[in-house]
């Protein structure tokens, strides 16, 4: 019976494969050699990379890399224990006050992943008749927090302020909590933050915002999204924890090592420290990391030509998809998207930059919704002119063989 049983089950997860298969979902690890750089060697091939979340080019970075070593030779490897047993280390701590401090913040706190991050939070904060309201395109670590939490999660339309007030109305004597991407990872668009801060005023709902995709690489300072509106801000010119009470920032895009972190108020902190459930019972990220991110952030802050390059580039590409009537998304972060709609040309347009020594991503549902298959360009600050160059000249040929072409097809069938 208990191998008739195994069979049924491992039947079931066959049949589910083949038919992600028969949809061309299926995806596959790339295997890297080297760094995380610029140009990156797949097997024997080296292309120019434009789908790494390294946008300041730090991942790489003499000093980040002799940091890691340093805390290494300093605390060995692993940290041994959860932050509350034995593994909370001064290094841990040294960070967590520079968050705080980067952030306009009283307390900041570390977990090992920013999925861990996210659904502790939501799961700490919320419970069983609460309502957690969701941006329709918020990273999958948010929804999943909000499915975890055994609170009611809605959805609302995509940066809709209008159907998050109704909601909010709707809902207003439940305990609420508005959740959001601050930069979306597939749109690259932003959250409107000053709407979305008043209305959790108004309505005496919870705001947090993930920052995963803004943090070191947006603002004149590299504050992230809390910068970007300076004439709704108050103290520093960034969005206050009284303004936007629960912050989430992550150490794997921008800043090139791992991790994140939660930065608010000091009960804010206190109380996840004791009710995050994916801080509590799991090991503390290696000092030796925490030692490599505190000197990322510190020389993200030194390095300011680093964002400047970055959005030089961000403001070139834009201006190069616009004279080609390219159908990219609105973004003005790294983040570039170029929709083309189903999955099979998306591969397509994928292999033949690959073709052309560029390694793109195909972005395809369930990460996008159906019919929205795309390309995701991500940029960095140390990508050359010369590269730079490379992909709009590459995209010129997509541009012809992809998107022109259908053009050309659907005049002539009218």
């Amino acid at each position: 019976m208990a191998l008739a049983t195994h069979s049924g089950f491992m039947s079931r997860l066959q049949q589910r494969l083949e038919a992600h298969g028969r949809q061309g979902l299926v995806r596959h690890k790339l295997l890297r050699e080297g760094p995380c750089a610029a140009v990156q060697r797949f097997g024997q091939h080296e292309r120019v990379s434009f789908c790494s979340n390294d946008y300041l080019g730090l991942a790489n970075h003499p000093a980040v890399i002799a940091a890691w070593q340093e805390g290494a030779a300093r605390y060995g490897v692993g940290s041994g224990g959860s932050h509350l047993v034995t593994g909370h280390c001064r290094a841990h701590q040294a960070l967590e006050q520079a968050l705080a401090e980067f952030t306009g913040r009283e307390r900041a706190l570390l977990f090992s992943t920013g999925y861990m991050a996210n659904i502790g939070v939501i799961n700490a904060l919320m419970h069983e008749g609460g309502v957690v309201l969701q941006d329709a395109l918020n990273h999958a670590s948010l929804l999943d927090g909000g499915w975890l939490s055994r609170a009611r999660s809605i959805r609302y339309p995509h940066n809709d302020m209008q159907a998050l007030a109704d909601l909010l109305v709707q809902h207003q004597q439940d305990p609420c909590l508005i959740v959001s991407d601050g930069v979306f990872s597939m749109d690259g668009d932003v959250a409107p933050l000053p709407e979305m801060a008043r209305l959790a005023t108004a309505h005496g709902a919870g705001l947090m915002i993930d920052d995963a995709h803004g943090i070191a690489c947006l603002g004149d300072r590299g504050r992230g999204v809390i910068e970007l509106f300076p004439e709704h801000s108050g103290r520093g010119n960034v969005l206050t924890a009284r303004e936007l009470p629960v912050l989430v920032g992550t150490f794997g895009k921008a800043l090139g090592t791992a991790g994140a972190f939660v930065a608010g108020d000091a009960v804010l902190i206190e109380y996840l420290e004791q009710f995050a459930r994916s801080y509590v019972f799991t090991t503390a990220m290696p000092p030796a990391l925490a030692v490599a991110t505190l000197t990322s952030l510190r020389v993200s802050q030194d390095e300011s030509w680093r964002r400047e390059r970055l959005q030089l580039l961000i403001r070139r590409f834009r201006q190069a998809m616009a004279d080609m009537a390219f159908p990219v998304l609105d973004s003005h972060s790294a983040v570039q998207a170029v929709v083309l709609g189903d999955v099979d040309t998306t591969l397509a347009a994928s292999a033949l930059l690959r073709d052309h020594g560029l390694q793109v991503s195909a972005i395809r549902p369930p990460t996008v919704p159906r019919g929205e298959a795309r390309l995701r360009i991500t940029l960095s600050a140390v990508h050359t002119d010369t590269q730079f160059d490379q992909l709009l000249q590459a995209l010129m040929v997509v541009n012809d063989r992809f998107i022109a072409s259908r053009s050309r097809s659907a005049n002539a069938s009218h």
